[in-house]
């Protein structure tokens, strides 16, 4: 595997979408399809499996208000992929000429930057803290 295969991305963080009324469809994914809704709003799953039986490791699913400026672009969804190393890829990504955000954001959570497709939709993408 070369150095730029090494730096893409390994999975996905989360999954984020609009709708025009939240709150009705976050109780729609509750009742109908299980999900675990925390505090903010959203489900976190682990990864657990066999292999992974602590759950290391997590995908987050939110959804957002109709008019929420997060993602920065006409999509009504962002995608977010979990990275290993974010400023290898991000320099890399500039490196291939992507339009990617000058912005990145660092805390508890992890390392957060942002690329935008040839589509204009914005990308985020995430280094886990270590042990997620």
């Amino acid at each position: 595997m070369s150095t730029n295969e090494q730096v893409r991305v390994t999975g996905i963080g989360g999954i984020f979408f609009k709708a025009k009324d939240p709150e009705a469809l976050r109780e729609w994914y509750r009742r109908h399809l299980g999900l675990k809704l925390e505090e903010w709003g959203g489900a976190v799953f682990r990864w657990q499996s066999p292999a992974n039986p602590d759950g290391a490791g997590t995908t987050v699913w939110s959804i957002f208000e109709p008019d929420s400026d997060y993602f920065k672009s006409p999509s009504p969804f962002m995608i977010n992929y979990r990275v290993a190393d974010l400023h290898a890829l991000l320099a890399l990504l500039r490196a291939e000429g992507c339009q990617v955000d000058e912005k990145t954001d660092e805390s508890e959570l992890g390392k957060f930057g942002w690329v935008t497709d040839p589509e204009g939709t914005r990308v985020e993408l995430w280094e886990p803290p270590p042990g997620r």
